[in-house]
């Protein structure tokens, strides 16, 4: 019955891949539209395709390194005490899971990213038939983005699973699993902060030079930095959301998995464990039907389209829950009474995910009272718009925060821990849906844009704007989903954690290893935050400056007789954005091991609890914020308050301006960096037990620990110099000038 169960849930997976397929041979038959459109498109293509490549190779080779060190220094045994690399144990399972986990989120994106360029001139095409027509190629094109995440998380957590838990055993085979969870979420950070910093430095120089300086219209062709901006689009909002999602969805599936071998029913734990993966299962079956039903939907209203999907959706998971609950309580009656509880916790998971929406999107729409007022805020000035925006964006913390607080208060008297972690589980059974209307948002933009530059009139630019407004409104919607569902996941992987440590009787606040550890994880978040907001600034100071430089230098750009080097603009910012990801991805997988071995296994569990609570604020403020600050422009833009050109309108550019990389680099990318520590704190926990539960501080300096003592510190000393190192190498031996737009991809697709 068991293996039974887990084919179905790989069969789905399966199922998910070819519909993925299929969306894609479905899409690629459209008409791409005229010339200039196609040549346009070829820019954003060609751009696209040069960012992933260099961000893969450099991937390549981190995730070689980590591969090694899995491979080396992690133990079979987690009860093994001796230091792992003098002990000879290999942990080959866990280290090949890691790597089939790095590939799946590396092949999701590509697909993902791949057909999104390639949707959007198709879509502009198709709004010269109808509104209907355009909505119709942009979704199907995005929906191969969320069924790809699905598809591969399915196929890699249930065939993992399925392969080693009968070699392993079930406790193993759950660890083995969340290897995979480790490598999604190594793709998923930097292509989600790489991805973050890329757009915003492109989306920031060309607003501030372009629009504020030259008033030049949006997306207008003789903006340097335009492709660029189409570009960052694309890997920020596709291919970054896409593996930040993918990351949370696995790590939900793998933290309950996890926590199912200790409190699922006794006898009958096998179930439990593999609870997470049907769930998972029965949501993709409801995220497939959601899809169609966004179609036949999607009339003249897109945005309430996107949203009644989801909402059916959910619906959907909520029926196929229950029966496969009941079915599951035909098998092990004397355990259905639990079953029925953990059926709740996901209906609780659920609710909570379509609250934190309801927050983002009234916090961020054009027509709600926060925007309006951050407009109105504009007219008295520039410094009055950022204390508005960021006044509500800290506002919009309150309301995700009582769902997540009733979320899991709720959960955990349905079935303790593991009622939490099946909350996390249901709020991401719908992800499917919640990264196709996530990848629709760039499509859509894209399709305005080159809809403008291709020539197609006004009557197609303004349905290719009913478009754009339902794809801002859907990526709100989608980040404030993306923050809640990781930070409930991640309260599931601290609760896994904490089993798997041994530090379930209560962390004491008084110790001060343990308050030390809950301190430095309150600031890393804030730090976080810090060097990629600095990152965006200092590449797009760099961005300003070639603008300005091409204008000056060649006054035929703006008179449209001599084309922009869109080459150098997208040279700036893919090189910006593999150099600024050094620091931060070494401080994701760096401090919490340090944290760990320093101060002992309590601490880092302080050092999470304190990461999470103080991550939820910072990710939901500036994401909620930017959206806002955003939004507020786009009014002002439609003629209200003025119109495009006023003070107030140069006023909400500053706000857009600042809210740029707080909603789309910073804010989002936090979801990961909580997710890369939880689970690098579980993968490596092997290594702490093995210097001792308290740590070095904790009394490990006794005369017969001396030795060890000292092998261990020059053991991460020698691997952080070498993961910096291997970093530094990689990048600059990859990233140099080429003259990526000098092949346009112009053959048939």
């Amino acid at each position: 019955m068991i293996p039974l169960i887990i084919l179905i849930a790989i069969i789905a997976g399966v199922i998910s891949i070819g519909a993925a397929i299929y969306f894609t041979t479905m899409v690629m038959k459209k008409d791409r539209g005229n010339e200039k459109m196609i040549e346009v498109s070829g820019y954003i293509e060609t751009g696209a395709k040069h960012f992933l490549k260099v961000q893969y190779l450099v991937l390549g080779a981190f995730v070689l390194f980590l591969f090694i060190v899995l491979l080396l220094f992690l133990p079979s045994e987690m009860t093994n005490h001796e230091i792992p690399v003098l002990a000879g144990n290999l942990n080959w399972q866990q280290a090949l899971a890691y790597l089939i986990g790095s590939a799946a989120s590396m092949f999701a994106g590509w697909l993902g990213l791949i057909v999104g360029v390639k949707t959007n001139t198709r879509a502009a095409q198709g709004v010269t038939k109808s509104v209907k027509e355009g909505f119709d190629i942009a979704f199907f094109g995005g929906s191969v983005m969320g069924l790809a995440v699905v598809g591969v998380a399915l196929l890699g957590v249930g065939g993992i699973y399925w392969i080693f838990e009968p070699l392993v055993g079930l406790i193993a085979a759950t660890k083995v699993v969340l290897g995979f969870s480790f490598g999604a979420s190594t793709i998923a950070l930097f292509m989600k902060c790489g991805g973050g910093i890329f757009t915003k430095t492109a989306d920031v120089g060309a607003d501030l030079v372009g629009k504020a300086e030259y008033n030049l219209p949006e997306d207008d062709v003789r903006n340097p930095a335009t492709i660029a901006d189409n570009v960052g689009d694309n890997v920020g909002d596709i291919a970054g959301m896409g593996s930040d999602l993918l990351d949370s969805y696995v790590a939900s599936i793998v933290a309950a998995m996890i926590l199912g071998t200790t409190f699922g029913a006794l006898g009958f734990e096998i179930y439990f464990v593999i609870l997470p993966i049907l769930i998972a299962g029965v949501g993709l079956i409801a995220s497939l039907i959601g899809i169609f039903l966004v179609k036949w939907l999607g009339r003249e209203n897109p945005g309430k389209a996107l949203n009644l999907g989801t909402y059916l959706a959910t619906l959907m998971v909520a029926a196929f829950a229950a029966i496969l609950i009941w079915i599951l309580t035909t098998q092990i009656p004397s355990a259905a009474t639990q079953l029925w509880r953990d059926y709740f916790a996901i209906l609780i998971g659920l609710a909570s995910g379509i609250i934190i929406g309801w927050t983002s999107d009234y916090f961020t729409r054009e027509d709600k009272p926060p925007t309006k007022n951050i407009a109105l805020a504009a007219e008295e000035g520039h410094a009055v718009t950022i204390l508005s925006g960021f006044s509500y964006g800290l506002i919009s913390v309150v309301p995700p925060a009582i769902g997540i607080i009733v979320a899991m208060a709720v959960a955990y008297m349905l079935d303790g821990v593991f009622g939490v972690a099946l909350a996390a589980v249901g709020m991401l059974s719908i992800v499917g849906t919640i990264v196709s209307n996530d990848a629709f948002g760039p499509i859509v933009d894209n399709s305005r844009a080159i809809a403008e530059q291709g020539g197609l009139g006004e009557e197609a630019i303004r349905k290719a704007d009913m478009l754009d407004a339902a794809g801002n409104t859907a990526k709100a919607i989608t980040k404030g989903f993306a923050i809640g569902s990781a930070n409930l996941t991640v309260l599931a992987l601290l609760f896994s954690f904490a089993e798997e440590a041994g530090i379930t009787e209560g962390i004491n606040l008084l110790d001060v290893k343990i308050l030390i550890g809950a301190f430095i994880g309150v600031v890393i978040p804030a730090v976080f935050s810090a060097l990629l907001i600095l990152s965006v600034q200092k590449n797009a100071a760099k961005m300003v400056l070639e603008i300005r430089r091409q204008f000056e230098t060649t006054p035929g750009i703006l008179e449209g007789t001599e084309p922009a080097d869109f080459n150098k603009t997208i040279d700036i910012a893919t090189k910006g954005a593999l150099i600024e990801l050094i620091l931060p991805s070494t401080i994701s997988f760096a401090i919490p091991v340090l944290v760990g071995v320093i101060f002992g296994v309590a601490a880092l569990g302080a050092f999470l609890a304190g990461a999470i609570l103080s991550g939820f604020v910072f990710a939901i403020m500036m994401s909620n914020a930017g959206g806002a600050w955003d939004n507020a422009k786009k009014w002002i833009e439609e003629g209200n308050l003025g119109g495009k050109g006023t003070e107030t309108h140069k006023a909400a550019i500053t706000g857009d301006t600042v809210g740029d990389p707080f909603k789309d680099t910073s804010g989002p990318s936090i979801n990961t960096l909580l997710v890369v520590m939880s689970l690098t704190s579980s993968v490596f926990m092997g290594l702490m037990l093995a210097i001792g539960k308290e740590g070095l501080i904790g009394g490990l300096l006794s005369e017969d620990k001396i030795g060890d003592v000292a092998i261990w510190i020059i053991i991460v000393a020698l691997l952080a110099v070498v993961l910096v190192g291997i970093l530094l190498w990689a990048i600059m031996k990859i990233v140099k000038h080429p003259k990526v737009m000098e092949k346009i991809a112009k053959k048939k697709d």
